[in-house]
């Protein structure tokens, strides 16, 4: 047993103690100490963590770690320094795929066109045809480069046609302005800054419409779910109730609204571009996440497919060695149900 689900066990019997004893009265563990891995995607979630709504909830005491990438921070999961994670589609499959004890448990956002190949000002690209022999910039193992890799297909060209280098987002943004790469597929922060002197080719809304979706997802450590299924449920609740805040109010929100200045401060991008980038993805609220367009539906559902279809590219890429039968098996809608009775 890893030694950080025995410090957990502990912790949650020292919980049943007190509560036995008449010491606690909350339904979670007070002791539970929880690490979170995110990202820096611009979503209405930051403003969660940027006011420890999750904290203040619970009792916990929070452990919040940001990473570059999904892959990076599956890394770090398996490892068992990562509770509860968040990554994009790509990643998540490259982990189950690889036997790591992980569900999916909640869709942060479906990218939509907030993913998107850029062509730099100047590199001499003005049609697919025109990316042959061009140097274009993506994280290896992400939502993008599975998406640039079914571009390319559409394009009738493959990843020998043209030069794949493997880019976290601030070295794209930094080698873009150095004129070091002719095009990159990426997300916000550094879509924004690589739009200035660039412009979309294709983006990931476009792919997903011609059959293969990406998404970013909510993930945890199935033992974590198992022990604190009350705490993942108030987490994806509240993750909704900002999700539903920015529905209502998009229409009016600026730079100066609460939400807007908590998303800049928790992914450093100006607040003057978070609403226009919120207005890229799209952010199921609970009944479509617990229907069969996400979480539902086992391996009917949209969730389940889209892992399926990236399994796949990761086989081809040789990435994972091996295909499960069902990938609905890494989907668990029940947290997200629970969430919407509280």
């Amino acid at each position: 047993m890893k030694v950080q689900s025995i410090k957990r066990m502990i912790k949650k019997t020292l919980g049943l103690s007190m509560l036995a004893g008449g010491l606690v009265a909350s339904q979670y563990a007070s002791a539970e100490t929880v690490t979170i891995g995110y990202q820096g995607m611009m979503n209405p979630w930051k403003s969660v963590i940027a006011e420890k709504q999750f904290e203040k909830a619970t009792g916990f005491a929070v452990k919040w770690r940001r990473f570059d990438s999904g892959a990076k921070v599956i890394t770090a999961m398996a490892s068992g320094d990562i509770d509860i994670a968040t990554a994009g589609s790509s990643p998540i499959a490259a982990a189950v795929n690889k036997g790591l004890d992980i569900e999916l448990v909640w869709i942060l956002e479906n990218i939509n066109d907030a993913e998107a190949l850029v062509v730099r000002n100047g590199s001499g690209i003005s049609s697919p045809q025109d990316l042959k022999g061009k140097k274009i910039g993506v994280p290896f193992v992400s939502t993008t480069h599975f998406h640039m890799l079914f571009a390319l297909e559409q394009f009738g060209l493959t990843d020998k046609d043209v030069k794949l280098i493997n880019m976290q987002p601030n070295a794209i943004a930094a080698a873009w302005e150095r004129g070091d790469i002719d095009a990159a597929f990426i997300w916000d922060p550094a879509l924004g800054r690589i739009k200035q002197s660039g412009q979309v080719m294709i983006s990931s809304g476009e792919l997903s419409r011609w059959g293969k979706a990406t998404f970013d997802g909510m993930v945890i450590n199935k033992s974590f779910g198992e022990e604190q299924p009350q705490a993942v449920a108030q987490l994806i609740k509240l993750i909704a109730d900002a999700d539903n805040e920015y529905r209502q109010n998009k229409a009016v929100l600026s730079e100066s609204s609460t939400m807007i200045k908590n998303i800049a401060k928790m992914t450093g991008g100006s607040a003057a571009s978070v609403p226009g980038v919120l207005a890229l993805y799209q952010f199921p609220n609970l009944s479509e996440q617990t229907s069969c367009s996400w979480l539902g539906c086992g391996a009917d559902g949209g969730a389940a497919k889209a892992l399926k279809f990236t399994s796949e590219f990761l086989k081809k890429e040789g990435k994972v060695s091996s295909l499960a039968n069902d990938y609905s098996v890494f989907v668990n809608p029940s947290f997200a149900l629970e969430a919407s009775k509280l």
